[in-house]
């Protein structure tokens, strides 16, 4: 009898309880669950576990085995992975989730394209700026933009993101180009709806962070919004290279205040713990690399 079959079974009626449980889980009866375990027990020459009519306990030994046949299943199921990898088409279902903004920006104009090169991959993009629990909400990875010092039980480096100071060359043309942060008062800086006056951005200077004081006439919660009075050229805007991209790439913005930047946040990918990325995730997160990467 298989020896990883035996522990598989091992592993299912220890987590589901009862020896019928895992037996439907499987779609067997339970008369061969029940052989699959003694096999083992007697290979093994000791109880693991202790059966009655209302419970089912595992004994020490069956505890220890417990932990050590989920470890030996998990390794083999990811070398598995790791080995096929390079030799299957990618296929299935990917669920992903984002930061509204990023999401949009960056991630949702590359589903079309990434599906069409792998029609066997179903996407689902899921944006909010919560940070969702990637493996209790079952999701193959989540976006996420944080500081170079944030860590999390496993990710994956996908950029960079800077914050920059932009503004419409008509703006510039009629108000003057800031030189340096104390120049910041005598603009008028689009601000996140609920800060109005009195909003702070933080730069970098001398290196050391510096929080400037600033004041606007036009607020918005949308970041979308934001940037279109910006384009409007109603006034600066502090927002993350990758927002205003196509805009300095077109000449219709231009970047201020570049040596003042702020150190840079890192976009990164948050997976499940495990120790290769399934074939359909990688091939996505290489995409979103290649493109962040030329955007740069």
């Amino acid at each position: 009898m298989d020896k990883f079959k035996q522990l598989e079974s091992f592993v299912s009626v220890a987590k589901l309880g009862s020896l019928s449980a895992a037996a439907r889980a499987e779609g067997i009866a339970p008369a061969m669950m029940g052989r699959r375990l003694d096999a083992l027990e007697a290979r093994l020459g000791t109880r693991l576990l202790l059966r009655s009519t209302r419970r089912l306990l595992l004994t020490d030994a069956g505890q220890a085995l417990l932990e050590e046949a989920q470890r030996i299943l998990s390794d083999l199921h990811d070398t598995e992975a790791r080995i096929t990898q390079g030799s299957i088409t990618p296929a299935g279902h990917l669920r992903i989730s984002a930061p509204r903004i990023f999401g949009r920006v960056c991630v949702a104009p590359l589903v079309p394209q990434f599906t069409r090169h792998h029609p066997q991959i179903t996407v689902a993009l899921d944006l909010s700026d919560r940070k969702v629990d990637v493996t209790a909400e079952r999701y193959d990875c989540a976006i996420r933009l944080d500081s170079p010092e944030s860590t999390a039980p496993q990710s994956v480096t996908i950029a960079e993101s800077r914050r920059i100071v932009v503004a419409a060359p008509a703006y510039l043309q009629a108000h003057g180009t800031p030189d340096g942060l104390e120049d910041l008062q005598k603009h008028n800086c689009l601000s996140v709806a609920g800060h109005g006056h009195g909003t702070s951005w933080v730069f970098r200077h001398k290196g050391r962070a510096r929080e400037v004081q600033v004041g606007s006439d036009l607020a918005s919660n949308d970041e979308a919004v934001l940037l279109n009075w910006a384009l409007a050229g109603c006034g600066l805007l502090r927002c993350h290279d990758w927002e205003a991209r196509d805009a300095l790439e077109q000449g219709r913005l231009v970047s201020v205040l570049d040596d003042y930047a702020p150190a840079a946040e890192r976009i990164h990918a948050v997976t499940p713990e495990q120790k290769y990325l399934p074939p359909r995730l990688q091939t996505f997160l290489d995409l979103l690399r290649q493109h962040c990467g030329q955007a740069r």
